[in-house]
């Protein structure tokens, strides 16, 4: 099983700047995907952004020019940089890692960091 621990959620001003890390420890296996998804009040989670190994980056139509996913393949790490945020951003943000463990698709989430966009 793969651990994930995000950090670098809180409250920001819209127009501002926040990062969010997550870090996965456990696998055995490669990660195949890792990225991040978020759910505000009342509605159901989205995907945000993803990264897979090679590079390759997808992004919500709703983040995209806005937010930039990275990710360090070495420390299996992979940051979320959100810049101009605006106060529909406000949400739990999970960081999601998918790999395969040789019977099939696994995916793993972390605990969740929350963001909140406010004046």
């Amino acid at each position: 099983q793969v651990q994930l621990v995000e950090s670098g959620g809180g409250l920001v001003q819209p127009g501002g700047s926040l990062r969010l890390s997550c870090v996965a420890s456990g696998s055995r296996f490669i990660i195949n995907i890792m990225g991040w998804y978020r759910q505000a009040p009342g509605k159901e989670r989205e995907l945000v952004s993803i990264i897979t190994s090679g590079g390759i980056r997808n992004y919500a139509d709703s983040v995209k020019g806005r937010f930039t996913i990275s990710r360090d393949n070495a420390k299996n790490t992979v940051d979320l940089q959100m810049n101009s945020l605006k106060p529909e951003d406000t949400a739990v943000y999970y960081c999601n890692a998918e790999f395969n463990n040789g019977m099939g698709i696994v995916k793993s989430w972390g605990k969740g960091t929350l963001v909140t966009v406010s004046s």
